[in-house]
Parts: structure tokens; sequence; C-alpha cells
């Protein structure tokens, strides 16, 4: 039996789910000082004056600093895409010193011999503000004599990048339809299960800084950069980390402050954040307004599409904040074939928390806009739903296929996981009852969305990463080592946060090296045993770092092989190597096992001349290409008209995400996603007042949905290998992500097309649901069920 492909339980989880493991927030070194940060309540001020006299006497204080106490070290945190050369890049300092530009930003903080003494002194600190005006809405933001986020630039605009492809003004010319819609990808607070948390530990002129992080690489020489301590002074850990989605993709103000801390107190300084402080201050995500503009035939075949973004970015650029949108200008196309395309984004300053990663990192927007057009498409024509795809998507048999958007999808098979999900799902049967309950004018109405995508991850090759301007590479690292006693260990520069590397990782290994599974042990997230990573991010760890991992024991193969050789006294083209065994072809019965290789390099007592005494091997996999899972998402929901309340009555997904190394940890990977792709589609917003407050501080306000909340999902797969790697994997950590967000709004909007609803804000709340009813009277009566799920003209061109 293999392992890959095996759905064998995650070997890290009797430790992660039981709570025998170390959380950052766990460790607590002798004579650990907790710090905890005052912060603005205004959305914009000046900082006039502070004062810490108070706070200073409060039993248990070590020391209380303001932003301009830590002015001359604490730096800028870094923004490593710099999308275009005239982008305006502000300096983004961990504490402010001067003003303050979003609710939630560091003003101050408390150093004291417990968390809850360090908590309570902040009530002392006394903080003039002078209140200057909130910028809130983008549209306005960018309008003339709009007032400024960042005085000094003279604009809140911090970038515009255009891309274009085709002849846009003549696949507009006398097009028979033409669509134009407008829609808003909601502020989303990534909400991951462990809040952050920091532990700086010196020791000397060195420092080992504990993080909640996703990029403990990344992280090391950001810091390094940030406060000019040597990189090979400083050691990242990342321990156990519960859960990040993208928010702990960053380079933080309190990690850069922890370890300033800590080197001026000479004692091991630490913080957790709490919720509040989570929704305040940690990322946001999405945070776009889209308009779109579609020209088609009149058979539905598409002819250009033209995409206009105002993204925000918040008050700051962090750490690839400029370039998340500009992840889904690539993939606004879709899955779908045309000869024009225009896409163009300007990066919004605002006062609010700034935006960065998160699941998905724009492609979902993405997906959103193009999956939302090809509902819209299809409701003008009177087409089904998926027959206008149909006539549009890229064949099975047209790959590898050079998009309109610049990018080369590698391989995929649309059809197959269409028909798969439309089988499962039972659509003609539940067409067949939406017909019945339009007839009978039934007060809850039955929609069907239809949402069928592909995504670009794996992030990715570095030479386009670097044309894009980013910052670094998109390589990974890996190394096997080889024990004496036959044991294996794996090192991976791509930490883990609750994917299951350890127990994927050792599968691949195991079977690479023919050694059981339980003999492999893979280390991560440690700078001082992984010292070299790229990092987790993008749906990347399998298709770049389980790569490099699978190069490295065919490295350690090859070494072996060099040994066997010689100990067999046969040549190396004569070894065969099965299930860990080398033998001589055609003599089964002399033969030698990796494992009793491995200790005869240990011993060298006879190995070739010039040979050394290791099979220790690792490698580095920088790939040529993207990665492009791709599948079919259905989602059948009841809308009540009289009262707004959508339910999921079911839900199918068809992913293909190549070849599958453990079908357990993919169902589930596709399980949370979908919970976070819905959640956006029902429930969650991060929600400001005009002045710049975020309303939405706890998860009373903040609405997160628990299992009763989601129906119980029906997946399967197809199988289309990616071409690009030896593995023939894709990415599967966004898909469930990025697909269903569309399929639920798709299937609200269903519903309610015969009442000429053609759009419901997300989150479509039920009073979101209920007004986009009741600004229309009756049902139309051209309502035709079936044809475009609906209406033949609603939701036509505009």
């Amino acid at each position: 039996m293999t392992e890959v492909g095996t759905p064998r339980r995650r070997s890290e989880d009797a430790r992660l789910v039981t709570g025998r493991t170390r959380w950052t927030d766990n460790l607590q070194p002798a004579g650990t000082l907790h710090v905890a940060f005052l912060r603005s309540p205004h959305a914009h001020a000046r900082i006039t004056g502070v004062d810490t006299t108070a706070a200073r006497e409060r039993p248990g204080v070590v020391a209380v600093l303001s932003g301009a106490d830590l002015a001359a070290e604490q730096g800028s945190l870094p923004c490593a895409w710099v999308v275009t050369e005239d982008m305006k890049h502000p300096a983004h300092p961990p504490m402010a010193v001067d003003e303050v530009r979003y609710a939630g930003e560091p003003v101050a903080c408390v150093v004291a011999r417990d968390r809850y003494a360090a908590f309570d002194a902040l009530e002392d600190i006394d903080v003039d503000y002078a209140p200057l005006p909130a910028v809130v809405d983008m549209e306005r933001a960018v309008q003339d004599g709009a007032p400024l986020v960042h005085e000094d630039l003279g604009t809140n605009r911090s970038y515009r990048w255009v891309f274009e492809n085709g002849d846009l003004d003549a696949a507009f010319r006398d097009a028979p339809v033409t669509l134009e819609r407008r829609y808003v990808q909601q502020r989303l607070i990534p909400a991951a299960m462990e809040p952050r948390a920091v532990l700086c530990e010196p020791d000397g002129e060195e420092f080992t800084l504990y993080s909640a992080t996703q990029i403990p690489h990344i992280l090391r020489l950001m810091l390094a950069t940030v406060t000019q301590i040597p990189e090979h002074r400083i050691r990242v850990v990342a321990p156990d980390v519960g859960g990040g989605f993208g928010s702990k993709l960053q380079v933080y103000g309190e990690e850069v402050l922890c370890l300033l801390l800590a080197r001026r107190l000479g004692r091991p300084v630490k913080w957790t954040e709490s919720r509040s402080e989570g929704n305040m201050a940690a990322h946001h995500g999405r945070d776009q307004i889209q308009r779109l503009a579609l020209a088609a035939e009149a058979d539905g075949r598409i002819r250009g599409l033209k995409v206009d973004l105002l993204a925000g970015m918040g008050a700051y650029l962090m750490l690839v904040t400029p370039g998340i949108p500009l992840l889904g200008a690539f993939m606004f196309p879709g899955i779908y074939k045309m000869g024009a395309y225009s896409f163009t984004c300007t990066g919004v300053f605002t006062t609010k928390t700034p935006t960065d990663a998160y699941r998905g990192a724009g492609r979902p927007e993405a997906t959103y806009a193009i999956e939302r057009l090809m509902d819209e498409l299809a409701a003008e024509l009177g087409l089904d739903p998926i027959e206008v795809r149909r006539r549009n998507w890229i064949g099975h048999g047209e790959f590898p296929y050079e998009t309109v958007a610049g990018l080369t999808y590698d391989s995929g098979n649309y059809e197959a996981a269409t028909e798969r999900a439309l089988a499962l799902f039972e659509y003609d049967k539940l067409r067949a009852e939406q017909a019945d309950r339009r007839e009978r004018r039934d007060p809850v109405q039955l929609g069907i969305g239809v949402s069928i995508f592909t995504e670009m991850c794996g992030l990715a090759p570095s030479r386009v990463l670097g044309s894009l301007s980013y910052g670094a590479g998109g390589w990974e690292h890996a190394a096997v080592r080889m024990l004496p006693s036959g044991k294996v260990e794996v090192i991976t520069g791509s930490s883990a946060h609750g994917q299951g590397h350890e127990t994927a990782w050792a599968q691949i290994a195991a079977d690479r090296l023919g050694v059981p599974f339980e003999d492999v042990k893979v280390l991560h997230g440690d700078t001082a045993v992984s010292h070299k990573g790229m990092d987790t991010y993008g749906s990347r760890s399998l298709a770049v770092g389980g790569v490099a991992l699978f190069n490295a024991c065919d490295k350690v193969v090859g070494k072996a092989r060099v040994l066997a050789a010689h100990l067999l006294e046969a040549a190396e083209d004569d070894l065969e190597f099965t299930g860990g065994r080398f033998s001589v072809r055609g003599v089964r019965e002399a033969g030698a096992t990796i494992q009793e290789i491995a200790l005869a390099a240990f011993a060298a007592h006879d190995l070739p001349d010039g040979v050394e005494p290791s099979l220790d091997s690792d490698a580095t996999f920088d790939p040529g290409n993207f990665s492009f899972p791709h599948g079919t998402h259905l989602c059948a929901a009841e809308v009540d008209t009289e009262t707004g309340r959508v339910r999921l009555r079911s839900y199918v997904a068809v992913d293909d995400v190549g070849k599958v190394v453990n079908p357990l940890i993919v169902e589930g990977q596709v399980h949370g996603g979908l919970a976070q792709g819905i959640a956006q589609a029902l429930y969650e917003e991060a929600v400001y007042d005009e002045e710049g407050n975020l309303t939405t501080t706890t998860m009373a306000d903040y609405l997160v949905p628990a299992a009763p909340d989601l129906p119980s999902f029906t997946t399967d797969r197809t199988e289309t290998p990616a071409t690009g790697n030896p593995l023939g994997v894709k990415g599967v950590g966004e898909a469930g992500t990025i697909a269903s967000t569309p399929a639920v709004v798709n299937a609200i909007v269903d519903a309610l097309r015969p009442f000429g609803v053609s759009d419901v804000p997300m989150p479509c709340t039920p009073e979101r649901v209920w007004r986009a009813l009741n600004q229309r009277a009756e049902p139309e009566e051209s309502a035709e069920p079936g044809a475009g799920g609906g209406l033949g003209s609603a939701g036509g061109a505009r």
C-alpha cells in the first residue's frame, strides 16, 4: 500500500485536540513580563500629549512607554510589494508618535509583572487628542477635496495599476448584449481560533521570538530589517499555531515592539491579544468596490470584460497589502474564453484597520464577480446558468490554455467536475421543484446557485513574482536527515498552522524512501531548525514545499544508490529500488534496505572513495508555473419572501485539486473553506460608523457561523494532475472559500428573480433580503421557471 492517496488520520491531532501542545500563550519563561497596549479610540487624530506618570506608579508596573519614547528605534513596518514605481507608501510606525489613523492603533504600552496589572494600568495613561476628519467611504475618499488620511501624500490614492489585453472597444462596439454591474466585497475579519500572541526572550545580544505566525522565516528577516538587530542574532519560532487564514501572514507592530522591549528591559516580554483587540488591530480582508462591464454575443459567448476596482488599503500598507487585489487581476476571466480584457485597480487609503491577505487573497473577489456576471448573462438571455457557462468555458481538450489575463492553465476538466456535481445535486429535480414553487407562489422560494471556478495558487514562480515587483521569491526548501537507526527527520520551510503538514509530509517521505510512516518525523516552524523557507500562504505548501521534499527524498535515494552499489558489488544501473530496498536486478535475494544503507553510511567502515558518510540531502523547488485547481459548486437555498430568512438546503462541491496526498485532509480543507465562503455570503461584515469606529469588535457583533448555521456538505473530487510538478498536486486550502460565496449569493438571487431582484448586498442578512424584495411589489408575470433561473429579461443590461 502506498501512503500517498491514503486517508490517514492526522498524527499531530492527538496533541492539538487534547491541548497537550505549545501555543505561544502557554509559554512562560522565568521572569516573564507582560505588555498591554493602549489603543486609539479615534479613527483619525493628532496626538498632542501623552502623560504616563500615574501609570508608572501602579503596583507591578515595570515600564510605561509612548510612541515618542520608542520613535528612535522602532522604525517603520515593512511593505514587501511595491506594485508601481509611483506607489504612495507612508511610514508606518509600530506605535503611533504624532498622529493616529485608525481606531485601535497603538499609542502607548505598559509592561508589568502580570498581564492584569499591565491592562489595569492602561487606564492611568492620559492621552490628549486633536480629532481630525475620518475617511471611511472609498468612493468619497478619491474625490477632489476629500479629507486626507496622510496629509503629506496629498492624495488618498496609493496607486493605480492597469492590465489590458485585446481590443476592448471593439469587443463592446455593437455588442448584442452588454451588462454593467457594481458589487461590493465587504470587509472581513479573519478571526482565527488562536488569537495573536508574541513572546520575546533575550539572551545577551541574541533574541528568540515566539509568535503565532504563518511566516517565521519572513518575520525573522523583516524584524532584522526594521530593528537593525543582525538577522543571525534573531531566532523566530512558530510553535503550534491555531489557524491564520492570512491574518498571521504579517509583520505586526506588536512583534517589533516585544522585541524592542525585551532588548530594553533584558527580560522576556509577552503579549496576547484579546478578541476585541484582534478585531480592531489584526489586518482585515477583502474591502473592494467592483465596477464591471461585460460584452457578449446574442448566444451568450463572451466578447470582452472590463473591471474597475477601488481597493481599500486601510490606513497603511502592510506586508503585501497593495498586491492582494492584483492577485485577483489574473482571475477575473475565470474559466472562460474571451478576446479582450481590461483591469484597473486603484488602491485607496482610509482611516480603517489596514487590509491584507485573507483566505483566497484576491481570488475570491474575482471569482465572485465573474460568477455573478455569468448568472446575470444567463438571466438576460433566458438561458440556464449551466448552459451559458458551457458555451464559454475552456474545453478539456484545449489545455494547456493561455488566458486573456496572460496565465497558462496547465490542466483541467470543467466538464467532468460539472457533470459529477449536477448528478450529486439532482439538478433537474431541484429545477422542477423550483418551477412548482413559483407556479404556486409559495412564500418560501427555492433558488439554485452555480459557481464554476478556477484559481491560481502554489505561490509561486519567483520570476513571475519579480515581474510583479514582489519583494521575495516563491521557492520552498526541504531537507531529509537519515538517522543511523533508520528513522527519518524531514525539515520543511513551510510552516503549518492547522493544515496537516506533519502527516502529509510524512506520507510523501515514507513513499519516496520506502520506510514506514511511523518512522518519519516532520520538523518545521523554527528558524534554528529549518533555516530556509518562504513559509505558508496562497495554497503553496504542498505544490511547492511538498515538491521540494519529494526532490530531497530522491536525492537521498540517489546517494544511497551509490553506497548500495558498492556494498552489493554491483553497478548502479543494475540496481532496483522498490519498497525501500535496493536489490540487484534479477537477484532479489541479494539486497539492502535504505535504512541499512543509512547505518552503513554512519559507520563509514566501507565507503567508496570520495563518498561522504551521509545520505542527508536538501532541495529547493521553484515552480515554473502556478497550479490551477478548479471545481463546480452548487447551492440550493430556500428564501422566505415574507421574512427574508435564507436557509441553505443542500450544497454540493466537486473539486479537482490534482493528485491527492491525503483525502481526509483535503476533505477538511474543503469543509473549512466552505464555512468561510458561506460566512461572507450570509453573516460576516466588519462595520464602521461615520466617525470611523469599528462597531463589530466582539463576537456578539461580528457573526461567525457555527455548525448549526451550515448545511451538511456533499463533496467529491475529479482528478486532473498538474503537469508542472512531479507529484501532480495542486492547492486546496482556499478552494472552498473562493467558490462558495458566489454559489450562495447566486442561489439567493435566483430565488428572487421573479420579484425583479438582481442583487442582494453581502452579507445577505434577512433584513437585506427583505429590503431587496420590498423594493419590488409583485412577482413579474413573465417569469419562466428554469430559464436562467427565472425571468427572461429581469436583471438585464443597464
